[in-house]
């Protein structure tokens, strides 16, 4: 495993954003970061899932490094996307960051429970967006190892390992409670 940086110099990011104010302030913070990304940008979760399957106009693009997931998207929800691409077992190692105007608790926690590796709540102005993307870029493009999504998907069967040492036997007792 290696840190997104050291694999490429130029990471690839997926934006999932149906509104376009936010998409530009995005564009901004990640050229003003100037860490080289990437940034694709899919106006519905369709789109994004036809991007990742590599369908039609997208068979020959490159699977992003990271997805930065709106919640509130036409026709199909964010969760339900995420659902969607965890279930996947190529697409599930994509670290997806849902960044949306929600700050609701239930979104929270279905974010999380959905494999979310993080929930931002939109920022107001470009100064705060930069903030946020430059914690982004620190933290999974040069300080995280992450798994490469372009490489054959890891084995997701659970991990047996025997215990060693003498085997424990139960004896099963009545006991008369009153």
């Amino acid at each position: 495993m290696t840190t997104i940086a050291e694999r490429s110099p130029f990471p690839q990011v997926l934006v999932v954003e149906d509104n376009t104010g936010d998409v530009i302030l995005l564009r901004l913070a990640f050229k003003r970061a100037g860490n080289g990304s990437k940034i694709t940008v899919a106006d519905t979760a369709e789109t994004a899932l036809a991007m990742l399957a590599r369908q039609g106009d997208y068979c020959g693009s490159p699977l992003p490094d990271l997805i930065l997931l709106d919640l509130n998207l036409p026709r199909m929800h964010g969760l339900e996307f995420l659902k969607r691409i965890k279930s996947d077992p190529k697409l599930a190692r994509i670290p997806a960051i849902v960044l949306t105007s929600s700050c609701a608790e239930s979104d929270i926690a279905a974010s999380y429970l959905g494999h979310a590796v993080g929930f931002i709540t939109k920022p107001i102005g470009l100064d705060d967006y930069e903030k946020v993307v430059n914690g982004i870029a620190t933290y999974w493009f040069r300080t995280v190892q992450t798994l490469d999504a372009n490489e054959a998907p890891v084995d997701r069967r659970p991990l047996v390992i025997p215990l060693a040492g003498p085997k424990i036997s139960t004896v099963e007792t009545n006991v008369a409670v009153s």
